[in-house]
Parts: structure tokens; C-alpha cells; sequence
């Protein structure tokens, strides 16, 4: 078992390295600096700041030093946003991402698995057949539409919440609905369908004939054993939500890493692009390497190697 982690854990490193790599060299080959404008600066104070962040250098010594940033733990000075370092405003933004992302995952638990359990329970009823539209109506909305339907009906119209920001629990909830309607609909068509295999296996109709109830057959049987494939896509899903919610934080003026990245990417800084990049790169392996661990829990019959 353990020799499993450490292995997974050293492939995650190598990824990781690829990323960094991958991310540096993009960012170099891509026509434009950081420090290009429209208004031109004398060519003095150009090579001062060039000269200031290494920019001056050839590449591959940028690339050590970069490299030697972050086995150091540093990932550099931000370009804009003067007097800040990147790991500053990663430390900053991270936990706003990281709770819409988890809010938005509580959402698509709540919503997508009742609906799948309940429509495999009623095939082909007013209820399946509802359950159905919304779930593939989720899917095929896009979540900026989805956002900002949301805001013009629940903020502008009804005055329910909040149109934006994010000042407590109550600016919370449209970004999340909105970032994971289409993941609770996708998770509620495949809840469905891993559980009508289940109820229609053989040891469901035995524990039926021995007179166990619905709901021991239901919490007993059928979800733990319905549960496993849509835990294999719920693990990737959580990291899909953490830095996948770009547009969303955009649309809100949530003040997470996806709007620090696309301001980032705006503004060509280096440093800050490669460092948000990097810790979603991080999120995803650590994700998938908790999933695989899950297997063996969830199934008996896995065992990791």
C-alpha cells in the first residue's frame, strides 16, 4: 500500500515538473513581454526592469532560476502587482476558490445523486422523465448563461441574494449553483444508470426475496455498490471545480485564483500565471491519487499495487 502512494506520489512529481516546464517555456515562446504597452517607456527604464526580474538573461538560466524558486519554495515577485509575491496572493486567493469549489461539490452531491437514485427508482415516470430534462438541461447550459440568469432572476428581479462579491455565506450560493448545475446533471445521468444495474442484479432480487426492506436494500446494497463509478468521477470533479471556475468568479467578482489568472494572463506576468497554474496542477494530483485510494474502500474486491 504505501509502496503504492510513494510511487504515485513520485509520478505526481514528474508531472508536476512537466507542468512547470510546459508553463515556462509557453510563456517565453508567446510573441509580447510583460512590459509592453501602448505607451512607450524609454529603452533605460526597460532594460532596468528587465534587468531587475532576470528578463535580461538567457533563457535556460531564467529557467534554473525558476526551477531553483520553487525547490526553495518561491515563486517569484508578481510583475503587476507591485510590492506582492505570487505566494502572497496565492495565499490569499486560494481559500476563496477552494470554498466555492467545495460549495459548488456540495451542490452536485446534493442534487445530482438524490435525482439519479430517485429516477432509477420510477423508470420511465413523470418524475424519471423530469428528472431527465433537468438533469440534461444542466449539461447543455453553459455556466456563464446559467450565472447570469441567475442574477438577473434571483438578484435583479426577486432579491433574494446578492448579485456579486463575496462578503459571507449568502454571496456564496449563486457562484456555486451556478458552477455546479451542469456537474449535478451529468452526476444524476450516471447515478441513474449505475443504479438501474444494480436493482437489476441478482443479489437485489435475493435480498427482496429474504424480505428486507427498500431502504436496507437501498442503503445496504444499492448505493455503496451504485457509488463507485460515480466516486471515480466525483474525486477529478473536485479539482475540475476548484480550476474550473474562471468565468464564474469573473461573472461574481469572487476574488479567487481564477480571476487573479485571468487578470494574469491579461497582464502577461509570468510569475503569477506559472504559480496559479502550478497549484491547480498540484490539486489534481493530489485528487486523483485520493481517488485511487478510495477504490479499495469503496470495492473490496480493489486492491492497489
Amino acid at each position: 500500500m504505501w509502496a503504492y502512494v510513494i510511487k504515485r506520489i513520485l509520478h505526481g512529481v514528474v508531472v508536476l515538473f512537466a507542468v512547470a516546464t510546459l508553463t515556462f517555456l509557453i510563456m517565453h515562446w508567446v510573441p509580447g513581454g510583460p512590459f509592453d504597452s501602448d505607451k512607450k517607456l524609454p529603452p533605460e527604464i526597460i532594460a532596468n526592469i528587465e534587468a531587475k526580474y532576470h528578463l535580461d538573461r538567457p533563457l535556460p538560466v531564467q529557467y534554473g532560476l525558476y526551477l531553483k524558486g520553487l525547490i526553495q519554495g518561491e515563486l517569484g515577485p508578481s510583475f503587476k502587482y507591485l510590492g506582492r509575491d505570487v505566494a502572497d496572493i496565492l495565499s490569499d486567493t486560494f481559500p476563496v476558490s477552494l470554498t466555492l469549489g467545495l460549495a459548488a461539490m456540495l451542490v452536485v452531491i446534493a442534487l445530482g445523486i438524490p435525482a439519479g437514485v430517485v429516477s432509477a427508482y420510477r423508470p420511465n415516470s413523470m418524475l424519471d422523465r423530469g428528472a431527465v430534462f433537468i438533469a440534461t438541461l444542466g449539461i447543455s447550459v453553459p455556466s456563464f448563461v446559467l450565472g447570469t440568469v441567475l442574477v438577473w432572476g434571483l438578484s435583479h428581479k426577486l432579491g433574494w441574494l446578492p448579485p456579486a462579491l463575496w462578503e459571507g455565506p449568502r454571496h456564496v450560493l449563486m457562484p456555486a449553483l451556478a458552477l455546479g448545475a451542469g456537474y449535478a446533471g451529468y452526476i444524476a445521468r450516471l447515478t441513474r444508470t449505475t443504479v438501474l444495474d444494480v436493482l437489476a442484479s441478482d443479489y437485489i432480487r435475493t435480498a427482496r426475496a429474504k424480505g428486507l426492506t427498500e431502504r436496507e436494500i437501498l442503503f445496504n446494497h444499492v448505493l455503496k455498490n451504485s457509488l463507485y463509478p460515480v466516486v471515480s468521477v466525483l474525486g477529478p470533479l473536485i479539482a475540475g471545480l476548484v480550476t474550473g471556475s474562471f468565468v464564474i468568479e469573473f461573472i461574481f467578482s469572487v476574488p479567487g485564483m481564477g480571476n487573479f489568472f485571468i487578470t494574469a494572463v491579461t497582464n502577461r506576468d509570468y510569475p503569477l500565471i506559472m504559480g496559479v497554474t502550478l497549484v491547480y496542477a498540484v490539486l489534481i494530483v493530489i485528487v486523483h491519487i485520493l481517488v485511487d485510494l478510495m477504490y479499495g474502500w469503496l470495492d473490496p474486491r480493489v486492491r492497489v499495487h
